[in-house]
């Protein structure tokens, strides 16, 4: 089992999780902002131009293993709501741009997101409006032979079932980000996912049952 891993990731919010959820396993956990403060970077993010989850984890862990020499995870995770045929998808981070980078702050583009999801929903009833997270992440590492190569050492999926709420009930909670506040969590669907405690969350989230999975691979 490797014993050092870089959380390949700008978002702060995904690597206090990813902190959290991996402090049992004794790797030494560095993020691409501790890297730079070392000296290395600065780490531009790689284009997203995959079709899938998986496809975009991929890239990017093997964008950030290739600039950092080291073992990176990367993950790629989104909202799917199935009365939208999937969507947002793998343009969650961005469905309020149609998948673009208009250079919104992080919370702005949160709120704008949230709003079209459920505009989007207006009229569907509760019982159609099932949603899910999906979490896929993959290790990267520069293979021995050929560094500028990386290799794939692990992959895992995960996803945290639930459906999308209806206003003025939601948005609502004050953990979490992104989706989490209009996220009714399943099997009850009586509390968002931005009302989940932090320790309660990384215990039930599609980034926990992903990472528990990718821990088994590495072992």
């Amino acid at each position: 089992m490797i014993d050092e891993l870089v959380i390949a990731t700008g978002n702060p919010h995904k690597v206090a999780e990813l902190r959290e959820i991996l402090s049992p396993t004794g790797l030494r956990v560095r993020s691409l902002a501790d890297l730079e403060q070392q000296g290395l970077g600065p780490f531009d993010e790689p284009a997203e131009t995959g079709s899938t989850f998986e496809d975009n984890a991929q890239i990017k862990a093997f964008a950030y293993a290739r600039r950092t020499g080291l073992p990176c995870l990367a993950d790629d995770s989104g909202l799917v709501v199935d009365a939208l045929g999937g969507r947002p998808g793998v343009i969650s981070s961005h469905y309020c741009t149609d998948g673009r980078d208009d250079g919104l702050e992080r919370e702005q583009r949160d709120r704008l997101n949230n709003a079209r999801v459920l505009r989007e929903l207006d009229g569907v009833p509760p019982e159609q409006r099932t949603a899910r997270f999906v979490c896929v992440m993959v290790v990267a590492a520069p293979a021995a032979q050929s560094p500028s190569e990386p290799i794939i050492i692990a992959s895992a999926r995960g996803t945290f079932e639930g459906r999308i709420g209806i206003p003025p009930a939601v948005p609502r909670g004050s953990h979490g980000f992104g989706y989490d506040p209009i996220f009714l969590v399943a099997p009850d669907f009586t509390r968002t996912g931005a009302e989940l405690a932090p320790e309660e969350k990384n215990a039930l989230s599609h980034r926990a049952r992903a990472a528990q999975a990718l821990l088994e691979h590495l072992r």
